[in-house]
């Protein structure tokens, strides 16, 4: 491991939790992010929104975010454990929870994912039927260790939900704003102290390696803001959210358009 691994650690939301709110799920990005994201899920794993539930699902909601995977499943009736390392973002999620009554149907974890593995492994805990691991890949200092961990939580046939930022996006963006001066300069990605958008993501080649390399068999694949993203001039149907979200809907799951997203979805079935 190089000394710039050996220092680095997985990010902690805290002081941008206000920030994430606010510019993600304040407004149209976010909106189109859950809704791939449910849409998805659904097609995948139809028992989800099945009522009344046969059986209730062992749901882990891990790098949780602000809730809204935890608190809408919880709400259908499963079982559902939610983490996050950010105690301001873990406390955003259980205010959610709690103004929807179902603060108690939830079982959280504030702390590392690491931990929780560990802590689960020693109480023999049941393995969990459906993974939601949504923007937390690429904010981790070992990406490549987080993978071999979810398989190890996860049930035979059971399904992992992986979202994770595609830094060829960010590279497209900028050809497309003239941003070569910039992309000259930063050969070795990097983002701006602070940003929303990740130093260390994961090439898409990477992800699906170690995906194979853990018998995870992909079920579908999808991207998220695959054009809006980049438009820097609104025209036309850019002006209606609602066309925007239509569209970006229905390419989201077309290629070569879906590849083209800022973050990519993959389905995938543990075998």
């Amino acid at each position: 491991m190089s000394h710039m691994q050996a220092t680095r650690e997985d990010k902690n939301f805290d002081a941008l939790a206000e920030r994430f709110e606010r510019r993600v799920y304040g407004g149209l990005k976010g909106e189109i992010r859950l809704q791939v994201l449910w849409r998805d899920l659904c097609r995948a794993v139809p028992e989800l929104t099945t009522q009344p539930i046969a059986k209730p699902l062992r749901v882990l909601d891990l790098g949780g975010g602000l809730g809204q995977f935890s608190v809408r499943l919880a709400e259908l009736g499963h079982k559902v454990v939610f983490n996050d390392l950010s105690a301001e973002m873990a406390e955003r999620a259980q205010n959610t929870a709690k103004a929807q009554g179902i603060e108690q149907l939830i079982q959280w974890h504030i702390g590392p994912y690491q931990t929780l593995a560990q802590e689960r492994s020693q109480a023999q805990e049941q393995p969990f039927d459906l993974i939601l691991c949504h923007a937390l890949l690429e904010w981790l200092a070992e990406p490549e260790l987080l993978i071999p961990t979810l398989k190890k939580l996860l049930a035979d046939n059971g399904i992992l939900s992986l979202c994770y930022y595609n830094p060829a996006a960010k590279i497209y963006r900028n050809l497309i704003r003239g941003n070569f001066d910039w992309l000259e300069q930063h050969a070795s990605y990097q983002s701006d102290a602070g940003s929303l958008t990740p130093n260390h993501p994961c090439t898409i080649e990477q992800v699906q390696a170690w995906l194979q390399e853990n018998s995870l068999i992909p079920c579908s694949e999808t991207g998220i803001r695959v054009f809006s993203d980049y438009v820097v001039e609104k025209r036309g149907g850019h002006q209606s959210p609602e066309a925007v979200l239509k569209m970006e809907l229905k390419y989201s799951e077309l290629s070569p358009y879906k590849h083209l997203g800022r973050y990519q979805h993959i389905l995938c079935k543990a075998v």
